[in-house]
């Protein structure tokens, strides 16, 4: 009797994807697992005082770059076929408001095949030769409503134009959201060192103190992690059997830097991917008072004929 168990495997993958839309791009790009930000100092003595911050930065405007491609037999041919459908794509962009669009060129290189070379009393031999050409253009749009895409979507795709590669965004408001980070941080680490001097019954004013900061920003790009979750079957088969996996669904999902490592967090609650910067701030306080040691003053005294002589003036006077 052949025992059927189910059994839930959740497999998570390091891979990151684009902003509020995922583009192709990654599928194949995996990007570093070090989100947060973490600043240390080469030696750990002393008292450490240190402020987190992060702030979650709503995007003003976003860059979609779609890839396009076209083969052919001719140069005349490929170049005519398609700048027709890029002509025709960027003639309805451009009557929607607030967009831009530019047209990158990347690549257009001859395409070759195999042809068999028919021989009697030999193997045969298989040589490359050209067959046409294919040429790659990168149309790049610029908006400011995020609906927009959809539109764009469908008019691309009316035109075959089906590969987003990837989705950026931008803000200007990050500069003034740094300023308003630091200034945050200024505060709560004060309000800390004194709250260290109170607890000790002492005060660092004259300590010697090292201070470094830092800032990382991350952007929706890199915060898309993918996964696949299935239900797969465990059956008590014979060796050598055949087995037939279907291919697995994946799954993309926003996962932005959570919030529970920072001191304070601005504009904590997220509903759309966002721009979030990290700022942090650390002190090394070293308690350990400088020791100064007072020794004899000297003077130099240079006499009308030059001769260098030492005076003393800490010496015993001599009656």
């Amino acid at each position: 009797m052949k025992k059927l168990s189910l059994s839930l495997f959740i497999i998570l993958f390091s891979q990151f994807v684009v902003a509020q839309v995922s583009g192709n791009v990654n599928y194949q790009n995996h990007y570093n697992d070090q989100n947060t930000i973490n600043i240390n100092f080469p030696s750990n003595d002393g008292i450490v005082a240190s402020v987190k911050g992060l702030a979650n930065v709503k995007a003003d405007s976003y860059t979609a770059i779609f890839s396009t491609t076209q083969t052919g037999k001719t140069t005349k041919e490929v170049n005519e076929l398609l700048d027709q459908r890029i002509t025709q794509v960027l003639n309805e962009i451009k009557l929607k408001k607030g967009v831009e669009t530019f047209v990158d060129m990347i690549s257009f290189v001859p395409v070759y095949e195999y042809e068999a070379e028919k021989k009697v009393f030999s193997r045969k031999t298989y040589n490359e030769v050209p067959v046409g050409f294919e040429l790659k253009k990168n149309i790049h749009i610029k908006f400011s409503d995020p609906n927009q895409l959809n539109e764009f979507i469908s008019i691309l795709s009316n035109n075959e134009i089906y590969d987003l590669v990837r989705v950026d965004y931008f803000s200007s408001a990050l500069e003034t959201i740094k300023k308003e980070m630091m200034t945050k941080a200024r505060l709560l680490i004060q309000e800390k060192i004194k709250n260290y001097e109170t607890l000790l019954g002492e005060t660092f004013t004259n300590a010697e103190k090292r201070i470094a900061d830092d800032f990382i920003v991350n952007l929706p790009v890199e915060m898309y992690r993918s996964y696949e979750a299935y239900n797969s079957s465990s059956l008590n088969l014979k060796r050598n059997s055949n087995i037939n996996q279907a291919t697995k669904s994946t799954t993309l999902y926003y996962q932005p830097v959570f919030g529970k490592e920072f001191d304070f967090i601005l504009n904590p609650s997220v509903l759309e991917p966002v721009i979030q910067v990290q700022y942090e701030v650390k002190i090394v306080i070293n308690r350990e008072k400088k020791q100064t040691v007072k020794g004899n003053k000297e003077f130099i005294l240079v006499t009308p004929n030059g001769d260098l002589k030492t005076l003393n003036i800490n010496s015993p006077k001599q009656n």
